[in-house]
This record gives structure tokens, C-alpha cells and sequence, in this order.
């Protein structure tokens, strides 16, 4: 079992994106405009995700929010809820109450393809979002929640229940399930080679010999 706590202070994109290479998952990394709204944050948790779709009416009488409220109040420690909001940028389905709600109930932070908005409050409570872009247009009329806990494409990556999604300044990757703990494994292991360079590369010895001599880069 993953200690989370532990990713967040040890593990980074770059690590894990190189592990990941090595081990022939090359097309974990999402789309280069998935961004946190604070480059401080740290994101890693366990995936539940969401599948929007797009409509283009208001239905009189219907609760357009009702499965992605289900997602949210059934959320626990270390989750991120995955929202998979499509290619068409119309709909900001991330906001305070979201937040609010999920950072009540343990959620690890959020995660979006789509836009977020109220981005000054969730800045000042501190939870962690990735998102797709900001904009203030409500998913009312033009955005459900389709299914939730069923595997989605986010920002061109596939993402599982399950899968460990792990954010910071550099961007996300996600971690299929079935392979993180090598993963992590090797990801630590490289993290103790590269503080070694490091330190060679501080006390002068030139980039070529350090790089013969450990073959990291």
C-alpha cells in the first residue's frame, strides 16, 4: 500500500515520468495545459473519476449536478476526484464548494481537463486543483457527469478508478494501479542516484564524467 504522505514529500513528476519510460509506459504524462492553481502543491492520491458530456439545454425539474455530487460525498482519504470534461472548454464543473466538500472529506486534491473557477478562494483554503483552464461558465446547460467510476480519457491519458495520479509544478502523471509499486520503487531508487550526481556536479566534476560515471541525466 502506498503511503501518500510519503509521495508527496520524496516523489516528483520527473522521477516518475523517467521510471515509467523505462518500463514502457512512454504515455502517462497529461496534455501540457493541465496546470495546478499553486505551483507549491503536491498532488497524490487514488483516482475516482467522473465522465462529462455535452448538452445544450437546461432540462426543467432535473438536478444536472446529481452524479458528480454522489462522487463527491462519497469520497475518502487520499482520493482525487478525476473530472474528464472533453475537448470543447465550455464548462468550469470546479469550484469552491467542491473544494470545500471534498477537503472536509479527506480528498488528496482535484483534478480537471475542464476549467475551474472561484480560483481566489480555493487558493486561500490551500487544497490542491489541476485543471484544464480557468473561466467562470457553470456546467448547468452545458455539461453532466455521464458516469463515474469508469475508466476515462483526461487531458489524452487513460485514467482507472484506482490508478495513483501524483501532480506538481512540472504537471501530472498518472500510474496505472498494476505497476506503482516498481514504480515508486525505482522512482526512490533513482532519487538516491541523482542526490549522488548532485553533489559530484556541485564539488566541479564536469556534467560528461558525472554522466559516465552514473548514466543519469
Amino acid at each position: 500500500m502506498l503511503d501518500f504522505a510519503d509521495c508527496r514529500t520524496r516523489l516528483n513528476t520527473a522521477l516518475l515520468s523517467d521510471v515509467l519510460d523505462g518500463m514502457g509506459w512512454r504515455e502517462q504524462v497529461l496534455g501540457r495545459a493541465i496546470r495546478p492553481l499553486d505551483d507549491g502543491h503536491v498532488l497524490a492520491g487514488r483516482a475516482r473519476t467522473a465522465l462529462f458530456m455535452d448538452i445544450y439545454e437546461v432540462v426543467e425539474g432535473e438536478n444536472p449536478y446529481a452524479m458528480e455530487i454522489a462522487l463527491i460525498d462519497s469520497l475518502k482519504r487520499d482520493e482525487i476526484p478525476v473530472f474528464a470534461c472533453g475537448a470543447s472548454g465550455r464548462i468550469a464543473p470546479w469550484g469552491e464548494l467542491l473544494s470545500t466538500a471534498a477537503k472536509v472529506r479527506g480528498a488528496a486534491g482535484a483534478l480537471m481537463d475542464g476549467m475551474v473557477r472561484d480560483v481566489r478562494a480555493i487558493r486561500g483554503m490551500g487544497f490542491p486543483v489541476f485543471h484544464g483552464g480557468i473561466g467562470p461558465l457553470d456546467c448547468k446547460g452545458r455539461g453532466k457527469v455521464a458516469a463515474i467510476d469508469v475508466p476515462v480519457a483526461c487531458a489524452g491519458v487513460m485514467v482507472r478508478p484506482g490508478d495513483f495520479i501524483f501532480g506538481d509544478a512540472d504537471g501530472v502523471i498518472v500510474v496505472p494501479q498494476a505497476v506503482e509499486a516498481r514504480a515508486v520503487t525505482l522512482a526512490l531508487e533513482k532519487l538516491s542516484g541523482e542526490r549522488t550526481t548532485l553533489a559530484d556536479l556541485e564539488a566541479g566534476v564536469s556534467l560528461a564524467e558525472v554522466f559516465a560515471k552514473y548514466g543519469i541525466l
